[in-house]
């Protein structure tokens, strides 16, 4: 691909991302960054979420993935539904009837001042991660298809994309987000779509029937595992699907922030309820795309990667005609953003609500200069959390982004579902002890439950796990009247 192309495309997405942030901020107050007015409507905030919930990692991992585990992954996904229906049902009106900023105030109180800040520590833990995660998979393929061409190293071409985002979200915030979001979900779903169609093209595929029948017969298209002892077990991934729902979307203020942004209960739960449907054919489509590019390999004698995540960088970029390439790069670019761009928003809301309760200390034109300060510092902890992975990690990002939810979202999934199904109260300062006993129990069962358990092997519902140990210990260390 030609370098000078690919600068020019991306510039021109930035600079349209640029106008959006300039538009939508032109008539913000101290709170419009945390949310948005709460005049989103419903319809953008369900299609934005999209291309927020699924970021490069769907992108490139779940088409991958599929040559190592076929269509399992779409067990999670309909393990997805249930979980959406019950933050539609549960927890969003228990958020709009406490007309909550940051999610975690409930916690406080729920329980007292220690779970609350253990809450939110948790979140930020968790989002900081898995974000920089995520963006340090984009990075890396921007990285190859454009800045090592132009002698630029990864360090600078990780500062240059986190300051953009910096850029487009400083001021409006999630205000700017929503709109930015939608915009780039849209550029990710054509991006799939328009590679699809390429392939079929290319393999002599003509109507849709034939797309559905080449990739339906193709044995990777397999979504049932009844083996219970597998970690791609059908009841474990869908079970873990819902979990996975549950904490990563209905008990994390970067998800439910955009959602607190519509405009009543009702404007929220039938996003939810759209945003669901789409999802679910969306991974379907990721999926049957990952089929394509196996089949495209193949019949045209082209060498896989060593790593799965680099099937459709390499496709795209070396194989796909000049037009496909330059649509992957919008595609990848759209992913990452629209993934990063909230992270960075929800990061700043929860630190300067749930730790220095901004909302509550200071007059609106000082939470201005504070907000500001703290976004410039996540944005600067991003960068130094990327390339901390650029040199540790060595697996499928899927997996990882899975695996690190499993341990650090187990903590708040064991404190909402104490707080909302029972009534005991707990003795609150003890709460950031069990927080971190949980996970570490965890991690000790899981990478020996194969010797303990009778060749029972984790996968990802190591987070239920994770969240009944923690809902086990604040039983135990329950106020007794």
């Amino acid at each position: 691909m030609n370098p000078q192309i690919v600068l020019l495309v991306i510039s021109a997405y930035f600079l349209l991302l640029f106008l959006i942030s300039w538009y939508t901020s032109r008539q913000v107050t101290a709170d419009s960054f945390f949310t948005g007015d709460r005049q989103s409507p419903w319809f953008l905030v369900a299609f934005g979420m999209i291309g927020a919930s699924l970021s490069g990692v769907t992108f490139i991992s779940v088409p991958g993935e599929v040559g190592n585990t076929n269509f399992f992954y779409f067990q999670v996904v309909l393990g997805y539904t249930l979980g959406y229906f019950t933050i539609a049902k549960v927890l969003l009106p228990l958020y709009y009837r406490l007309n909550l900023v940051s999610i975690y105030s409930y916690l406080e109180e729920r329980f007292g001042f220690w779970s609350y800040k253990t809450g939110a520590f948790f979140f930020i833990l968790s989002r900081a991660l898995g974000s920089s995660l995520r963006l340090y998979l984009v990075a890396s393929v921007l990285q190859l298809i454009l800045f090592d061409s132009l002698g630029i190293p990864f360090w600078v071409s990780v500062l240059i994309t986190v300051g953009l985002i910096w850029l487009y979200t400083y001021r409006g915030g999630i205000k700017t987000v929503v709109w930015t979001d939608t915009l780039q979900t849209f550029f990710m779903l054509a991006a799939v779509i328009i590679t699809i169609f390429y392939i079929g093209n290319e393999l002599g595929i003509k109507s849709l029937g034939d797309y559905v029948s080449s990739v339906a017969k193709d044995s990777r298209s397999e979504i049932f595992n009844w083996d219970w002892k597998a970690g791609t077990n059908f009841f474990k991934q869908f079970i873990s699907g819902a979990f996975i729902t549950i904490v990563m979307t209905g008990l994390d203020q970067d998800m439910m922030q955009k959602n607190l942004t519509c405009k009543n209960i009702g404007d929220a739960q039938k996003n939810m309820l759209w945003f669901t449907v789409i999802l679910v054919i969306v991974n379907l489509l990721f999926l049957s795309l990952g089929v394509m590019l196996y089949i495209y390999a193949e019949t045209k004698g082209i060498p896989l990667p060593s790593k799965s995540d680099g099937l459709f960088p390499l496709l795209a970029t070396q194989h796909f005609s000049a037009f496909t390439g330059i649509v992957f790069v919008l595609g990848i670019t759209a992913a990452a953003y629209s993934s990063a761009d909230s992270t960075l928003t929800a990061l700043t809301t929860s630190f300067c609500i749930d730790f220095l309760q901004i909302d509550r200390k200071y007059a609106p034109e000082k939470r201005v200069s504070i907000r500001k300060k703290v976004h410039i510092l996540f944005t600067a902890l991003m960068f130094f959390m990327i390339l901390g992975f650029y040199w540790l990690n060595d697996q499928s990002v899927i997996n990882s982004v899975f695996i690190i939810a499993g341990y650090t979202y187990g903590p708040l999934l064991g404190l909402y579902s104490f707080g909302l199904f029972t009534k005991l109260k707990v003795k609150d300062r003890f709460v950031p002890y069990i927080a971190v006993a949980a996970p570490i129990i965890t991690f000790i069962i899981s990478q020996n439950s194969e010797k303990w358990l009778w060749g029972y092997k984790f996968g990802f519902e190591a987070l239920i796990l994770n969240g009944a140990l923690m809902f086990l210990g604040l039983f135990l260390l329950r106020k007794k009247d």
